[in-house]
């Protein structure tokens, strides 16, 4: 799914991680999702707010995909699932595009197996992104 190394703040990466130990003692719908997350960041560099590059994905990121595939674009928030809004363009760490777009680069094509085949994105842009507004929590 993933040929490069993805980054991720070292704040996102302990919230990610409780996320994922927290969902994974009550919720069985989401393990194959959390699998893939936990995969995700045990593979992630981990670098500081300050250190992270402006085209990367973090959590609350707003970001332009580009399905390579029908060239359909679509603009998305990256949130946790509590915040998850799909009309509102708003997905969950959790949904599979999220779980694959977090800690990529602007310019980068993500492709992840769904049971249809392969989906492949380009990640054409991110529109904000949390810590180079300097909106870090």
């Amino acid at each position: 799914m993933k040929d490069r190394t993805i980054f991720v703040t070292r704040e996102d990466m302990q919230r990610l991680n409780d996320l994922v130990a927290s969902a994974e003692r009550i919720s069985s719908r989401d393990l194959p999702h959390l699998r893939m997350l936990k995969e995700e960041l045990e593979e992630a560099e981990v670098v500081s707010s300050d250190d992270i590059p402006a085209d990367v994905v973090t959590m609350n990121s707003r970001v332009r995909l580009k399905d390579l595939d029908s060239g359909r674009e679509s603009v998305y928030v990256l949130v946790f699932p509590r915040d998850a809004d799909v009309a509102q363009g708003r997905i969950s760490v959790l949904a599979p595009i999220g779980t694959a777009i977090i800690g990529y680069r602007a310019g980068d094509v993500i492709a992840w197996s769904v049971p249809a085949g392969e989906r492949r994105f380009k990640l054409e842009e991110i529109l904000y992104q949390p810590e180079a507004a300097g909106h870090v929590a």
